[in-house]
């Protein structure tokens, strides 16, 4: 086993001296790893983004698009032919279609490249004339990037963290039942094995579907072809000293065996090429949920801080320690669920979640940000009479009956303390507020010639992602 570590670690250092020496003499390459946390948006964005970086009317705040360095952007076969393909034109036809559809969320790993012709600025850029940026935008679901924080942890270090973060979750009450009916120092019995991995299962779906963030492992909600196999049937254990045959023991070996065969092939293979990283965040799902759900939030954004490699990608650094991932957003979704009186709220608050991560996983290195984004707007604003006086809303589709519909969410806390305090101090509810989250659908579109999907802030969020590089 350590000899596999090293030889893996020689095998990225002799790819990192590759890329490094050969950089040179090829069109520059920028990956960019798009994840997401219990519906926070990834397909729309990855959509919404490509097809606004090909027609960029609505790009403004992206520099190169503003000033028309980029000449044209157009889709190429991606480099990793092991890969499955981003399905970009199948997303974006139900978006468009005259009665859109949301489509289904990342279920695996995909990649998608978009190749841009830039103008380079100032007269060498001149003399050399326009060069190709290739964007490798690789999408993969956010329970697998929360997985590699478990790298770090023994099975009885993961198991009394899980189990103290399954107390007063959905589903909380069915699991511990299963596990009181379980005498781990048994003889393995596979049934038993199954029915624990099952109910822990379930408690995970019910807690994402109620708006946790952290619902790791990840591959329990999303098996794929590893469903029913021995290295997805293990639950957390109470502590103890468990014997040769023992489910205990079992336990065990099946959680290592999950981080060396699951785990660790998708850091080695993906994660860790990664130069720059988008996290969307369902920060207004998460305020809906209540405390529990914004402090499983704010535990969980340290986490996914604490798994980046930070730092620049400098020649020496590449050379010896490997990509390292240089710029990680967090960018709060759904704006447009909010009027945009609003907006500065949602950032703040989102900014301060940032910033208590960064504080609690010791993070220094890579460039972070926060803002808040709709990578597709699907409401407009308009302001209402009230019996307290004027009222700003959104109106929208919605998804449940197709009928359109105003909406106030409430009003978010201008300090965002006044949600992160009550987070942290374990309450149940908020005291004086009670915020709502309202499911609209795509609205119909009607674009110009030129114009991408109409958003919120997403050449903003381009520009600090891609821009220095165009």
């Amino acid at each position: 086993m350590v000899i596999s570590t090293i030889a893996d670690q020689i095998l990225r250092g002799v790819e990192g001296v590759t890329d490094t020496l050969s950089a040179p003499f090829s069109d520059p390459v920028i990956r960019l790893g798009v994840t997401g946390l219990s519906r926070a948006g990834k397909t729309v964005f990855i959509t919404s983004l490509v097809a606004n970086l090909m027609n960029r009317g609505r790009m403004p705040q992206l520099r190169a698009a503003a000033s028309g360095a980029i000449q044209t952007a157009y889709l190429q076969p991606q480099p990793d032919d092991t890969l499955p393909r981003f399905s970009y034109e199948a997303y974006l036809a139900q978006l468009t279609a005259q009665t859109p559809e949301w489509p289904d969320g990342t279920r695996h790993i995909s990649e998608l490249r978009l190749s841009l012709k830039v103008q380079p600025s100032g007269i060498f850029g001149a003399l050399s004339g326009p060069r190709t940026v290739h964007l490798d935008i690789v999408d993969y679901p956010g329970e697998w990037l929360l997985d590699l924080g478990l790298l770090d942890l023994s099975f009885e270090q993961w198991s009394a963290a899980a189990l103290a973060r399954i107390a007063g979750r959905p589903g909380d009450a069915a699991f511990m039942d299963v596990l009181g009916a379980v005498d781990p120092a048994d003889t393995l019995d596979e049934v038993t094995a199954q029915n624990l991995a099952s109910a822990f299962t379930s408690h995970l779906q019910a807690a994402r579907a109620a708006g946790f963030s952290d619902c790791s492992p990840g591959r329990f909600l999303l098996p794929g072809d590893l469903a029913g196999s021995p290295v997805l049937t293990f639950a957390p254990l109470p502590p103890g000293t468990y014997g040769r045959k023992s489910l205990g023991r079992e336990f065990q070996r099946r959680f290592e065996s999950y981080k060396r065969n699951v785990i660790k092939p998708f850091f080695r293979d993906h994660f860790s090429r990664i130069d720059r990283q988008i996290v969307l965040v369902d920060v207004l799902g998460a305020i809906h949920a209540g405390p529990p759900a914004v402090d499983d939030l704010r535990n969980a954004m340290a986490d996914i801080l604490g798994a980046f490699k930070p730092g620049r990608n400098a020649f020496l650094t590449r050379i010896f320690q490997g990509r390292r991932v240089e710029k990680i957003l967090f960018a709060a979704t759904k704006a447009d669920h909010l009027h945009h009186t609003q907006h500065n709220q949602l950032t703040a608050i989102t900014e301060a979640l940032l910033r208590e991560a960064k504080d609690r996983a010791d993070f220094a290195g890579a460039q972070t940000a926060a803002m808040s984004i709709a990578a597709l707007r699907t409401t407009v604003e308009e302001t209402v009479d009230h019996v307290d006086g004027k009222l700003n809303v959104v109106r929208g589709r919605l998804l449940d009956n197709g009928k359109q519909a105003a909406f106030y969410p409430g009003a978010l806390p201008t300090d965002p303390q006044h949600l992160l305090a009550p987070a942290k101090a374990g309450k149940d509810k908020w005291l004086d507020q009670d915020y709502q989250v309202m499911r609209f659908a795509p609205a119909a579109l009607t674009l110009k010639p030129g114009d991408g999907p109409p958003h919120i802030r997403l050449d903003k969020a381009a520009e600090f992602l891609i821009g220095d590089k165009l």
